[in-house]
């Protein structure tokens, strides 16, 4: 059963909240330390007094509401998602899947461009925010696109395609991966391609390949705890706001295009989702549940959007050994979070990849 959803968190819990913030207990920081020890203790404080004194969440809770949500259980487990058609009957249906440390949110910006030819599906995945928690273990990369399948069988799409980055990535090739029939094709902005011997590559994808193996040597610390201990690190999360605020912060600092700034009150939207429904363990649990490196055969077509300033660039000669590669983008702007950052150019290279695909198929 599909039910339509309002968001209406209690005022309890904003004024727990407030209060939370307003008993931080800071810790000290060496002087002239900026990054070289983490997030900067001045920058913080000023982000949790806006939050506490400025963010205003009811004024964007009012804005979330004007979209179409709705709940529905798979496998037992709670799903929300937004469910905004085009006003072309017979579009397309896009599933949009967000990633860590990210939400729904991240395609606000892309509804109104895209539903113009696309019907657009934006769940939450099982854990994160108001699909979550999760109560049970296993809701991994390959179960969750087992649910997106079922989701859109029940919303009576027969065919359709995905997108998403960061996790949403894969997600959405794993959907592909399960449900070939259905799945036209699959668009991500985040596709990371490990170093292989066997293919030659130019200077500048050996270059990108070189900030991979740094990566790989050296395990985020983040990815680490969540990797394997999200129980523990999620104590301190859903119990100090000011953690929450940082833990998710420091990625959007670290992680977006300095000329691409996700704006403050997004980025508060963001991670008072993860506060307000204690999600911030059963959202790490997804890094502990999904082996990194595993993923299952894709064969369907596959579109990249390559930012200049995400985590890693994909290598092309690389990722067409594993992948049906149909369109490869190089954006000159954005960062990891590239439906908020620059979500012009990514709808557009959406909207290209998909109706090309749906012309040839024609």
């Amino acid at each position: 059963m599909i039910k339509p959803f309002r968001i209406d968190v209690p005022q309890a819990d904003l004024d727990d909240l407030n209060d939370r913030l307003a008993r931080t207990r800071w810790p000290n920081e060496v002087a002239g330390a900026g990054w070289d020890y983490g997030f900067p203790l001045a920058r913080l404080k000023e982000l949790a007094e806006y939050w506490r004194t400025g963010y205003d969440w009811r004024a964007h809770e009012a804005e979330l509401n004007e979209l179409p949500h709705f709940t529905t259980e798979i496998e037992g487990q709670n799903i929300h998602f937004v469910h905004v058609r085009s006003s072309n009957p017979d579009a397309l249906a896009l599933v949009l899947t967000h990633g860590w440390p990210g939400s729904f949110l991240e395609f606000l910006d892309m509804i109104e461009p895209l539903s113009r030819d696309f019907h657009l599906v934006i769940p939450s995945i099982p854990g994160f925010g108001f699909s979550g928690p999760t109560h049970e273990r296993g809701w991994d990369a390959v179960r969750v696109a087992r649910a997106w399948a079922e989701l859109m069988r029940r919303l009576g799409y027969e065919r359709y395609g995905a997108q998403g980055g960061d996790f949403g990535a894969g997600i959405s090739i794993a959907l592909g991966a399960v449900a070939p029939e259905q799945v036209v094709g699959v668009h991500v902005n985040y596709l990371p391609t490990r170093p292989d011997p066997e293919v030659e590559v130019s200077e500048a994808d050996e270059a990108r390949l070189d900030t991979v193996r740094k990566l790989m040597a050296n395990r985020p610390p983040y990815q680490a705890l969540q990797a394997l201990t999200p129980q523990t690190i999620g104590y301190a999360l859903t119990d100090s706001p000011a953690g929450q605020l940082v833990w998710i912060a420091e990625r959007f600092a670290q992680w977006t295009d300095p000329a691409t700034p996700v704006a403050d009150d997004r980025m508060l939207t963001d991670i008072s989702l993860y506060w307000l429904t204690s999600t911030a363990a059963s959202s790490g649990r997804f890094h502990h549940d999904t082996p990194r490196g595993s993923r299952l055969p894709c064969r369907v077509p596959l579109g990249v959007a390559v930012l200049p300033h995400d985590i890693t660039q994909s290598v092309r000669p690389l990722a067409e050994r594993l992948y049906d590669i149909r369109h490869w983008s190089e954006f000159e702007r954005g960062g990891h979070f590239a439906a908020m950052e620059v979500p012009d150019l990514l709808a557009e290279d959406v909207r290209d990849f998909f109706l090309t695909l749906t012309k040839d198929a024609a």
